[in-house]
């Protein structure tokens, strides 16, 4: 007889959890070149380029997104671009009580 399993997901709320139905502000690097002028295809978020010697270059793209669907948006295009993403970080967003974190 075979034992059957059951799993349950119960999402409990943190005191500071991310909302992923709120605007947050987000960092996002990526290796590789993205020109400055694409910021309208990145949400609007701001593109920054760093470069160091010996090393690919990296852009960093920083600013509010509406929620975590613009940001797997902005994600998705990245993916279309072929760019290996580095890092993704939440930098400030509001929490349970309204105030920014």
């Amino acid at each position: 007889m075979e034992k059957s399993s059951i799993i349950y997901i119960v999402r409990m709320p943190f005191k500071n959890a991310i909302p992923f139905d709120r605007p947050a502000t987000y960092q996002i690097r990526v290796e590789g070149r993205i020109d400055p002028n694409w910021a309208g295809l990145m949400a609007g978020m701001t593109i920054r380029l760093t470069t160091e010697e010996a090393r690919p270059p990296v852009t960093t793209l920083e600013g509010e997104l509406s929620d975590q669907a613009a940001l797997l948006g902005v994600l998705n295009s990245l993916y279309e671009l072929h760019l290996t993403i580095l890092s993704v970080r939440c930098l400030s967003y509001p929490s349970l009580s309204g105030k920014r974190v």
